[in-house]
């Protein structure tokens, strides 16, 4: 588990790593990159994951189950937000079902943290969590890069979950239509490094509206880009840094 700069979350936690490239919004993904620093650093979780294509790292489609690191955040005391899975998909198809019930296990004996878990196989997660216990402090989501995914927003909304949340990001296209009933929580932001595609303002601001109307908390990460500490995270000259409302979403 370490500390980390992801604006809507304190830490990572990996009991997974490695995964496969499977939409667009996987093309420039920063987990790819970073695998393949962690293997150079001689990280044996980490190796033969990437592979070298076209001058960059993508996924070799290989997983590394880590058992040592199930039991993680039982030895971190002060409550935390925990990203599960930055450096991986905990639902891909690869994972068995018995490792993700582990990894429940341990999300439920530590109930001081809050569990945020992103998957772009949402129809997986739907499939798997319906053996499993409703955790009040596990927020389950899906990653909708472009029009085309909308489909799992709809997956989403059949998983039983204290939060359900959406990341838009990297967004890639407008994504006007999407339907944010029974959302609790929108993430939107800009793809970032070498490699980023641009992003419209007015995506932006559709997604915001949606938002606004189905109230759904609105959380603004980044314009991204090349550099996008310099691009900031403004919108309208403010920071939108909302989270959900958790005792109102429960068990929804």
């Amino acid at each position: 588990m370490a500390e980390t700069s992801i604006e809507w979350t304190d830490a990572t936690w990996n009991p997974v790593a490695g995964c496969t490239v499977l939409s667009p919004g996987c093309t420039n993904c920063y987990a790819m990159r970073m695998a393949a620093r962690l293997e150079m650093m001689g990280q044996g979780k980490y190796r033969a994951l990437t592979r070298k294509s076209g001058g960059r790292s993508v996924w070799t489609g290989k997983l590394f189950l880590d058992e040592k690191a199930l039991g993680a955040p039982k030895a971190w005391r002060k409550p935390r937000q925990i990203f599960v899975n930055s450096m991986s998909d905990l639902f891909h198809v690869d994972v068995p079902a018995e490792f993700v019930a582990k990894v429940w296990s341990t999300m439920a004996e530590t109930p001081q943290h809050t569990y945020q878990i992103l998957t772009k196989r949402p129809d997986r997660m739907r499939e798997i969590t319906r053996d499993l216990h409703v955790l009040p402090n596990v927020w389950l989501g899906t990653s909708v890069e472009n029009a085309d995914y909308l489909d799992r927003i709809g997956h989403l909304k059949d998983v039983k979950a204290a939060v359900r949340f959406i990341s838009f990001e990297p967004l890639l296209s407008s994504v006007a239509s999407a339907d944010l009933s029974g959302i609790h929580w929108a993430i939107v932001g800009g793809e970032s490094g070498p490699r980023a595609r641009p992003m419209k303002p007015d995506w932006v601001k559709e997604i915001k509206s949606s938002c606004r109307r189905f109230g759904t908390a609105f959380f603004f990460k980044q314009w991204g880009g090349k550099n996008k500490k310099a691009a900031g995270r403004k919108l309208n000259g403010r920071t939108y840094d909302e989270m959900p409302l958790v005792e109102k979403a429960a068990l929804a």
